[in-house]
């Protein structure tokens, strides 16, 4: 069931989505060659504490860490760790969901690490570009899979793939609530935009082929071939005649 948000209920997705968006302008200082993946973490998990939210991550279905810590060919779920010091030429993508006051706000970026070649540079500015192309179709009484088409036919432009896997998803109260948003669809299907609905629009881009496989772990979810990955999302409202990033700084 997809839930419509209530204006005070979209005030508050916003709040806990601000606080995400500013964790990023937060940490991306940090984000440079010699720093682990679990500094970082702990240095997001203080900042959204200090913001009266909570990294609602940490323990989800067990998951260990209050942050998602993906780096090159690990395209989504990488668990940090101290043993694991970022290099030059690295980019990585922090995922992260935060709780304040009953909701919830998500976001992910893919970052640099120090000099980066145009390879990595390129697959960023995908990601960026399949969100911007997908975000862009949406308003009342478009079908989602017109939105998730844009994703999968942006990423075809430039020879990449998306996962069938994972997808983006409704957000609220909980933190995956309907409709699923894959990076992939056929347009003219799916459910109708609606004033009021709060959507992740996430896409996953991969370098070369859409196989994945998970690590031991569990939760690592790795590119197949070892290319290159990449990750963007933003909390929106379908609002009455478009749409609003809630994740963001003003």
């Amino acid at each position: 069931m997809i839930i419509i948000k209530s204006p005070r209920e979209v005030e508050l997705i916003r709040e806990a989505a601000r606080v995400v968006a500013k964790m990023f302008d937060k940490v991306e200082p940090y984000i440079k060659p010699g720093v682990s993946t679990k500094y970082l973490n702990d240095l997001c998990d203080k900042f959204i504490r200090e913001e009266g939210a909570i990294p609602s991550e940490l323990g989800y279905y067990g998951y260990p860490a209050s942050i998602c810590a993906s780096v090159n060919e690990v395209i989504l779920h990488g668990i940090p760790s101290e043993r694991q010091i970022l290099q030059d030429g690295d980019i990585i993508s922090i995922d992260v969901t935060a709780l304040k006051n009953g909701y919830m706000g998500d976001a992910c970026r893919t970052f640099p690490v120090g000099i980066c070649g145009e390879r990595q540079l390129k697959m960023i500015a995908i990601a960026r570009e399949c969100f911007d192309n997908a975000v862009a179709l949406v308003k009342p009484g478009v079908h989602l899979g017109d939105v998730c088409h844009a994703m999968e036919a942006t990423a075809a432009k430039y020879g990449c793939s998306v996962p069938r896997e994972y997808t983006g998803h409704g957000i609220g109260a909980s933190m995956h609530e309907d409709p699923y948003i894959p990076c992939y669809g056929k347009p003219g299907t799916g459910p109708i935009l609606r004033e009021g609905m709060t959507i992740c629009i996430e896409p996953m881009i991969m370098e070369h082929k859409n196989a994945v496989r998970v690590l031991k772990d569990g939760w690592t979810v790795v590119a197949k071939d070892g290319g290159l990955t990449s990750h963007y999302e933003n909390t929106i409202v379908v609002t009455k005649d478009g749409y609003e990033i809630l994740s963001k700084v003003d």
